[in-house]
């Protein structure tokens, strides 16, 4: 059985438009009963000044240049503008390289939808009931075929299965209508994200000058004082001493302690023979010194069970032994690091005996003086050689923690804003799906796709995931394929492409892509995968991300035609 939704979609217009008026010629359609009117005379459609008699119209022979004169039969079904040039002496142009008038014989269908049926289809001893259902379009009868008139019970099926169409259409627009809000809202929440984070940078900046005017201020008191101490004090030369004591004391016991275990498995090794000897002597044989030996063990072992003598823990032997650190034992570089007043720093302090006013002034007269011959290379910028006080390190540190802070959130705002601008489709549709994956399997392979991120094939047999592109845009092209009865296709019109490129490199070929066309569907789902050329594919798939009222933009901003609501 042969289709053309053109025709169809034709029969609709035509059906809501021109009533069909008495006497008309044998397959004129509703649209163009006004040329056939005239009982007088018949002037070609497209050429008026071409005029025959009605007695010719319908007579198997092609008089009008552009077929007009035979609308219910197919004398003229070789003018077609597609048709490759063949000599038609009746045509304007010579041959049947042209386009006829009329788009073809029209089937009333009463209880159906009236359709056109292309010409070549009339009296061709086939029943066009998908176009056709009243079996007009073989009145001629040829080859004894009758076509009877089925519209009543195929009307009734249509009608069921549109409602069911529009059903499930209605649905998945819903669905689209809430993923679409919930896409707003998850937009919105980068844009609060962006806010809040550029309020926070600002504050973090103000703090990190802060910080660091702190630091600046710390290290020129640093620089300004009059004497350093060189070297640790006397805590800390202490601390060192006690630490060179303790580690000498913990290496002597620890080979103490090997030793001990040397001798407790000889002695394990003489006890063994002892007692071996003492099991296996012959009692009867007259020999004092083997006697005696034998009592002494006796004695010997009798003793080791009446004095039962507490073991030395070697756990607690163990930590002992365990080098001192900062959570074990005792943490010298505290004491060793420690700033205390050394006696050098006792001499210089005089200020402190001073009155107040005139201790302040001579300190800043000094400290100034200091820093203006360190600054002018009179005096050097001295350092005690233990690097910088820890005044000036916790200094830099909270510097330091700021500025990295805000360089963290730096880049997590310059993500936000590389979000914002990226293209998620018509009203960030796809804002939803990011992040969510579809598959399904062909043959031998899982295939997979993940929303605005890849697109992967991996066998069944096992064995790692192939790389089939990753995302780079969201564009739009136009699809033109037959409706399928389960709704699980593209139809024709302007479809959502996803394009998915630079997946992994084919042997002997190039880099892997895959280009994701989206028909309108209740639910996400991965339809077909196809391979069009080497390493090059092609995947079908259904989402309410893909449904569009009629005049709503598709990608790249062109209009959704009529055809894209008829996908389900």
């Amino acid at each position: 059985m042969r289709q053309s939704q053109a025709l169809v979609l034709m029969g609709i217009i035509a059906r809501n438009g021109i009533a069909t008026a008495g006497s008309l010629p044998r397959g004129v359609g509703p649209e163009f009963v006004k040329f056939y009117e005239s009982k007088d005379k018949f002037s070609c459609i497209g050429h008026p000044a071409i005029t025959i008699s009605p007695s010719q119209v319908n007579d198997n022979s092609c008089d009008c240049p552009d077929g007009s004169d035979e609308p219910g039969t197919a004398a003229c079904a070789l003018l077609d503008h597609l048709s490759p040039p063949q000599p038609l002496p009746a045509s304007l142009s010579g041959s049947t390289n042209t386009t006829n008038a009329l788009p073809g014989f029209w089937c009333e269908n009463q209880g159906h939808v009236g359709a056109y049926v292309p010409f070549m289809y009339v009296n061709d001893g086939v029943c066009d009931y998908d176009l056709c259902c009243d079996g007009t379009e073989e009145y001629g009868n040829v080859g004894g075929v009758k076509c009877e008139n089925k519209c009543a019970e195929i009307g009734k099926e249509w009608r069921r299965v549109e409602k069911e169409r529009k059903d499930n259409l209605e649905r998945a627009n819903k669905r689209r209508r809430t993923m679409a809000k919930e896409s707003k809202e998850l937009r919105r929440r980068v844009e609060a994200k962006i806010t809040s984070l550029e309020d926070e940078i600002k504050g973090l900046e103000v703090k990190r000058d802060e910080l660091e005017a702190k630091l600046d201020e710390v290290e020129r008191s640093e620089r300004g004082k009059v004497v350093k101490s060189e070297g640790p004090g006397k805590l800390g030369v202490l601390a060192g001493l006690a630490k060179t004591r303790v580690n000498e004391l913990r290496d002597a016991l620890s080979k103490v302690m090997g030793e001990r275990r040397t001798l407790q498995d000889r002695l394990a090794e003489l006890e063994g023979i002892l007692s071996a000897f003492k099991e296996e002597y012959n009692p009867n044989f007259n020999d004092e010194g083997v006697k005696k030996a034998v009592r002494a063990w006796e004695d010997y072992a009798a003793k080791k069970v009446d004095q039962a003598k507490a073991e030395l823990n070697e756990d607690d032997i163990l930590e002992v032994m365990e080098e001192d650190n900062e959570s074990s034992g005792i943490n010298f570089k505290e004491f060793e690091d420690a700033d205390e007043g050394t006696d050098t720093d006792i001499l210089y302090s005089f200020e402190a005996y001073l009155p107040a006013p005139l201790r302040n002034l001579i300190h800043s007269k000094i400290v100034s003086l200091r820093l203006w011959l360190i600054e002018n290379g009179i005096l050097p910028d001295s350092d005690s050689g233990k690097g910088e006080s820890r005044l000036v390190k916790a200094a830099r540190e909270a510097r330091d923690a700021v500025a990295n802070d805000i360089k963290s959130k730096q880049r997590t705002l310059d993500e936000q804003k590389a979000d914002l601008e990226k293209d998620y489709g018509v009203d960030d549709i796809f804002r939803y799906l990011k992040g969510k994956c579809v598959s399904t399997e062909v043959g031998e392979y899982n295939y997979e796709l993940c929303w605005l991120d890849k697109t992967s094939q991996k066998s069944k047999k096992g064995g790692g995931s192939t790389s089939m592109g990753r995302f780079e845009r969201v564009d739009s092209d136009v699809a033109d394929e037959e409706e399928r009865h389960d709704g699980k296709g593209l139809g024709r019109g302007r479809r959502i492409v996803l394009r998915y490129e630079n997946g992994q490199h084919c042997w002997n070929g190039p880099n892997r892509r895959t280009d994701v066309w989206l028909g309108c569907a209740e639910q996400e789902e991965l339809w077909r995968v196809s391979e069009l050329e080497k390493c090059v594919y092609k995947m079908e798939v259904g989402t309410p991300a893909a449904c569009f009222e009629e005049g709503e933009e598709v990608a790249g901003g062109e209009p959704a035609g009529r055809e894209t609501k008829d996908e389900l």
